[in-house]
């Protein structure tokens, strides 16, 4: 059994952090852990971390100094893990727009013929729900736009629900990962397909976030916009 890390980015998630760390707890196996990364939150995110890594198996916290976007959170996350003998690491979002049910399914999947699992919005069987007709077409549209450019195969290239083997992260030239958000899905996808690994997709339901506000903004989605056809030059 391939023992996984989920990495939990957290910034004033304070309404649901103690909810999707126990229900991701109650999904994963007895070896498996969690790891609350916290921005430094204002509204006590990280010490209600804390709190749950003294009280529930499995769960750690790493803090940093302050807020340095999404992407910059989950690289920190993966050294964390890897140094610390993960050989599956798993992103999810902390808000419940992932649902912690889904977990054995990525889990199972890597452990099979998946080096790279990613929890599809975009394939048959997966879907959004609580979304507006906008923000439904801005995030098929820059799946679309960022297959079209990158010339892959992948459905969902956006979405961030996703199980990576050790083995592609340790290939990967993440100190040269500088996108965030929806770029840094991207970004990180399509450096594990040109690597040549076995990218497969499993349907999920997409939810809205129950509680508290969204970090999506215009400047992460341009991001994505720009960076997309950047990603097709080799790195120097």
């Amino acid at each position: 059994m391939r023992v996984a890390w989920l990495i939990l980015p957290t910034y004033n998630e304070a309404e649901n952090i103690g909810p999707i760390v126990r229900a991701a707890r109650s999904h994963l196996r007895p070896d498996d852990r969690i790891l609350v990364v916290d921005d430094n939150s204002p509204d006590g995110t990280g010490a209600l971390a804390d709190t749950l890594a003294g009280e529930l198996p499995g769960v750690e916290v790493l803090h940093r100094p302050g807020k340095q976007g999404l992407g910059r959170a989950y690289l920190a996350g993966f050294a964390h893990a890897l140094a610390n003998g993960a050989d599956l690491v798993i992103e999810m979002d902390a808000d419940f727009s992932h649902d912690p049910a889904d977990l054995p399914r990525l889990i199972e999947r890597a452990e099979d013929d998946g080096e790279l699992v990613l929890g599809s919005r975009y394939v048959a069987g997966g879907s959004v729900t609580d979304w507006g007709l906008l923000r439904k077409l801005v995030s098929r549209g820059g799946s679309w736009y960022a297959r079209v450019v990158l010339r892959v195969p992948v459905r969902d290239l956006t979405g961030g629900f996703k199980c990576f083997r050790r083995s592609v992260l340790e290939a990967l030239d993440l100190e040269h990962v500088h996108a965030d958000g929806y770029g840094f899905q991207i970004e990180l996808t399509y450096r594990a397909i040109k690597a040549g690994f076995r990218v497969v997709e499993i349907p999920i339901v997409f939810r809205d976030r129950r509680v508290g506000e969204s970090k999506m903004n215009a400047r992460i989605a341009l991001e994505a916009v720009w960076k997309v056809p950047a990603l097709r030059r080799p790195v120097r």
